[in-house]
């Protein structure tokens, strides 16, 4: 679980106060006793949903570096992906699914989830975030090829707009080995196959 508190930073009663305003024009009164500490718990909160502006994905990476001569495949799937849509500002969620070919050295597996995580809490659309990841990595740890695919509902689309509960964007991207087919294919098969 992680603590609120710790990251919380520089600007958070000014972003307080805008909150406070915007309750104030949306024909509340943040002084009643629901919403008076609201501004502060949506300023902090969005401080925590934005955290991946402080922290550095590459650094993640080499911290848990370790040369191995180990070529396949390396698969992290299912990583819970939780961001922010810059157009609404509203969530969007789903899976990651992230497929490197080491190339004389690895990384920590749970730095690949790391890299996710940092990239999506950042204001983001889904076909951004999803290319961050794999230039990230291919990148940082030079691999023989790099392939993310990641599978989200927007509540843009589900609140507003078009209500459209159900619907699922995947978007993909690879470099490398990944470039042929059989290799895309593998790392298909791969996904869909139950442990």
């Amino acid at each position: 679980m992680i603590e609120t508190e710790i990251y919380v930073r520089e600007g958070v009663d000014k972003l307080a106060a805008h909150y406070k305003d915007i309750i104030t024009l949306l024909g509340e009164d943040p002084e009643r006793e629901g919403l008076e500490k609201t501004p502060m718990r949506v300023a902090k909160a969005m401080q925590v949903l934005t955290r991946g502006y402080t922290q550095d994905p590459r650094k993640v990476l080499t911290d848990a570096l370790f040369e191995e001569k180990y070529n396949q495949m390396v698969i992290v799937k299912d990583i819970d992906v939780f961001s922010l849509c810059e157009h609404h500002m509203l969530p969007f969620y789903g899976k990651a699914h992230v497929a490197y070919i080491p190339n004389g050295y690895i990384t920590g597996l749970s730095k690949i989830a790391r890299v996710v995580d940092i990239y999506s809490h950042r204001l983001q659309v889904q076909e951004r975030l999803t290319q961050q990841i794999k230039d990230c990595i291919q990148e940082t740890l030079k691999p023989l090829g790099v392939m993310v695919v990641i599978e989200a509902k927007h509540m843009c689309m589900q609140m507003r707009g078009v209500e459209k509960q159900n619907a699922i964007t995947t978007t993909s991207d690879f470099s490398g080995a990944f470039n042929q087919a059989k290799t895309r294919e593998e790392f298909m098969n791969l996904l869909r196959a139950q442990i």
